[in-house]
């Protein structure tokens, strides 16, 4: 069953948590989702504009489970020693005070004891907790204790502008529109695949995207002078923790022309692409490369540009 309402924390609750906050960081009520059994399936409205005793209650089917949207204290639900969130296995002291698994060595700090009986009723409530990602347009409910993990691979999360100075951030597509249509920052639209020629400048300035015609995947370049040479390879903005899909990367970089019955000069690099929210913070160094040697460039100075084929691939599995 599913039940929408709204709950303060109790005084007790709010004035033991307020007798903590000096010890350590206090951390702000969430809406979470807690998974309860009953006996029958019934759904709370919260009237509008009233207070929890206007709520209507309409029993339904019977079923085997409810749910209810509740505001609590979410400190209940961290570790006080090392304040991490509360997971499997949960352990208390003879006291009924809890700690997580890895402070097991541990002694209480409320009374001293030690932590060595299993809390079965805590696992259920960590193991049944769900909160709402707060990234725009994800909406999705996600077990407490694992919310950073999903945020942090979140296809959701906001990533930042690549344009130095610029405060912008969104989710990755929101950054693509951003970044052309406000920066104008030029486009190379791409089938996975296939491959994609282009003439660019040598400094790589300004930065470019690639773009997937399939999905609309941006991939900012990344290069600049290397030497009196350059370099070549592309960051994939999305959140760092995503895994899948997975993308690599083949650059060749060609010379000039060759004379008759010459081969012209390539050299190639074939890439595991690195993903990052921040791309624009994101140097060269940092990844793999191409190094395009200064005799593959043409033309001198400012204006030397580099004869580049790109192939990205993309893996599901």
């Amino acid at each position: 069953m599913q039940v929408a309402a709204g709950c303060e924390g109790s005084p007790a609750a709010t004035e033991g948590g307020d007798q903590q906050s000096s010890k350590k960081p206090r951390l702000a009520a969430e809406p979470l989702l807690l998974h309860v059994p009953v006996k029958q399936e019934m759904v709370v409205h919260q009237a509008a504009g009233a207070g929890g005793d206007g709520a209507a209650v309409v029993a339904a089917d019977h079923g085997s489970r409810m749910e209810i949207a509740v505001k609590m204290d979410v400190t209940l639900l961290h570790c006080p020693l090392c304040i991490s969130p509360l997971k499997p296995p949960v352990l208390q002291c003879k006291g009924g005070h809890v700690a997580c698994g890895g402070c097991l060595a541990e002694p209480c700090a409320e009374c001293g004891g030690a932590f060595d009986v299993r809390s079965k009723v805590m696992d259920a409530v960590v193991s049944s907790t769900t909160a709402e990602c707060d990234h725009d347009g994800c909406g999705r409910y996600v077990t407490y204790h694992e919310l950073d993990g999903h945020r942090g691979e979140c296809p959701h999360a906001p990533c930042d502008c690549a344009v130095p100075g610029c405060g912008f951030a969104g989710p990755a597509p929101a950054l693509l529109g951003h970044l052309t249509a406000l920066h104008s920052m030029p486009v190379y639209n791409f089938q996975y695949g296939k491959v994609l020629a282009l003439q660019l400048p040598a400094s790589l300035e300004p930065r470019g995207l690639l773009v997937g015609d399939e999905d609309g995947r941006a991939f900012l370049m990344v290069g600049g002078a290397l030497g009196s040479g350059a370099a070549v390879s592309a960051v994939c903005v999305r959140a760092e923790a995503m895994l899948w899909p997975r993308y690599t990367l083949k650059v060749w970089a060609s010379g000039p022309a060759p004379a008759p019955n010459r081969k012209a000069d390539t050299v190639m690099a074939e890439i595991e692409v690195t993903s990052s929210r921040v791309p624009g913070a994101v140097a060269v160094e940092e990844l793999a490369y191409l190094a395009v040697p200064p005799k593959l460039l043409v033309g001198a100075g400012p204006s030397r540009r580099m004869s580049l084929k790109i192939r990205i691939d993309k893996f599901t599995s």
